[in-house]
């Protein structure tokens, strides 16, 4: 609802103000705290807009929101804006990893069909070739 609190939680706290500080100066000390916040956001802005107008025109798009790490990373990894991460990010790519798997595996299949022995023992489910269609492999119930 308000800050990820519930209502429960926001009437335990108005009731925690007013008696700590008495419903004839809860809204003073609310237009206090208020005005406190108010002059901090205000301080907050002018000083980010002096340090826009001293990094100078070349920063002109920059936010000081892409400095939180999870931002700064997305940014950076998922755009990859000239840092070189996009050659990381290309050689991370597990699918790339995948298709490299798969050709060797294909290699194997077609030096079993020519009847030569296949470097790689196949590990995937499936029609095995040494077993019959339909045999299922022996259950042992102790094991289990």
């Amino acid at each position: 609802m308000f800050f990820g609190m519930s209502t429960a939680d926001l009437l335990v706290i108005g009731l925690i103000g007013v008696v700590l500080f008495g419903p004839d100066k809860l809204p003073e000390f609310i237009r206090n705290v208020t005005g406190f916040l108010r002059k901090v956001r205000e301080y907050s802005e002018n000083a980010k807009q002096e340090v826009r107008s001293e990094l100078g025109p070349e920063f002109k798009d920059f936010e000081f929101e892409d400095l939180h790490p999870r931002n700064f990373v997305r940014k950076q990894l998922l755009q990859g804006d000239g840092l070189g991460l996009g050659e990381l990010r290309d050689a991370l790519d597990l699918r790339r990893e995948a298709d490299l798997l798969e050709e060797p595996a294909a290699a194997g299949r077609g030096a079993r069909d020519t009847g030569a022995a296949p470097d790689r023992v196949d590990l995937r489910k499936g029609d095995r070739a040494d077993a019959p269609h339909g045999d299922r492999p022996p259950f042992d119930t102790d094991a289990t």
